[in-house]
């Protein structure tokens, strides 16, 4: 009897310092893991967050940006650290779903070794080439993939990201030669996009859209549901024929599992209202990003729903490029 009196009390005990922790939450500067190279979407979501909490909390909220393997690399470091609320990441369906589905040892469980959130929003793929490939239409791309002496060289955010499915599936469909050249980040796959050095994209529609704006690239297709608004001509993948293909690079909040509930309600709260005020809801909008109001339990359930929808599609994808 003794022993379970003691046994509870510590419970009770353990509790409430956790309780007092996280009301005194945040005490020290709390790192935001963006696992992409700088210059994509997950770096701007991940800095515009750090200014909104760090004005909100008093506290500095900083960007670290730990790139490789499709979001993997940073992913797991988060994934081992304390869950104290010190360290978060910018989690997407690349890091939660497709990347850890393609890899042979993804080194975590996108559900059961994190907290999951809130839900940012995110921009549709786009498929966009550089003006010397001589197409401007997607059904000349198909053309030019079908026909070409070699392969149309291709670039994405990295391996088993959407921006990568996208185009080996389209390849899979339709018998083209792609040939993806991989990189970190979004930012240097741009960079040799614009400069010719490879000739198409395959990447998020905000990564894309400056270069679209200048005319540097030709979009030629839009994974969105509905076209968007400021290039209502570019034709979406359901128009064009492909509904499969229909699909939100989105991107969410989350830390290691086991951070407190009251960290996590209070960083949903502050998180939800961020993204509802108008001036950052237009700039997002702008960027062709759209988020949606989700608790950290609705954020959860849609991060199985997603894992359940696109990790057989990401599977079988790997087996076909692999055996090629």
């Amino acid at each position: 009897m003794r022993r379970g009196l003691v046994a509870v009390a510590v419970a009770v005990a353990a509790g409430t310092i956790a309780v007092a922790a996280a009301a005194d939450w945040p005490a020290k500067p709390v790192r935001i893991v963006s696992p992409f190279a700088p210059g994509g979407t997950s770096d701007t979501l991940a800095r515009l967050l750090a200014e909104q909490l760090t004005d909100k909390f008093g506290q500095n909220f900083f960007v670290e940006n730990r790139g490789g393997a499709g979001g993997l690399i940073g992913s797991a470091a988060v994934a081992s650290a304390e869950p104290d609320g010190g360290t978060f990441l910018i989690s997407s369906i690349g890091t939660h779903v497709t990347s850890p589905a393609t890899s042979p040892n993804p080194a975590y469980d996108p559900l059961r070794l994190f907290t999951h959130i809130a839900y940012l929003g995110g921009p549709p793929n786009v498929i966009v080439v550089h003006p010397s490939l001589g197409v401007k239409t997607f059904k000349e791309l198909l053309a030019a993939a079908k026909t070409g002496s070699g392969a149309v060289n291709y670039i994405s955010p990295g391996p088993g990201t959407i921006g990568h499915l996208v185009p080996e599936l389209l390849a899979r469909k339709e018998n083209l030669k792609f040939a993806h050249v991989t990189y970190k980040g979004a930012g240097q796959a741009m960079t040799d996009l614009v400069a010719g050095h490879v000739k198409m994209g395959s990447v998020t529609w905000s990564s894309a859209l400056g270069q679209i704006r200048a005319g540097t690239v030709v979009p030629l297709a839009v994974s969105s549901a509905r076209p968007m608004p400021e290039f209502p001509d570019v034709p979406t993948m359901k128009v064009l024929g492909y509904p499969d293909l229909v699909a939100t690079t989105w991107f969410g909040f989350s830390g290691p599992a086991g951070v407190p509930k009251e960290i996590v309600s209070r960083l949903n709260a502050e998180i939800v209202n961020a993204l509802g005020a108008p001036a950052i809801r237009q700039r997002l909008e702008a960027e062709g990003i759209e988020t949606e109001k989700m608790s950290a339990e609705e954020f959860t359930g849609f991060v199985a729903s997603e894992i359940a929808k696109w990790t057989p599609v990401a599977r079988s994808m790997f087996d076909s490029v692999s055996a090629r």
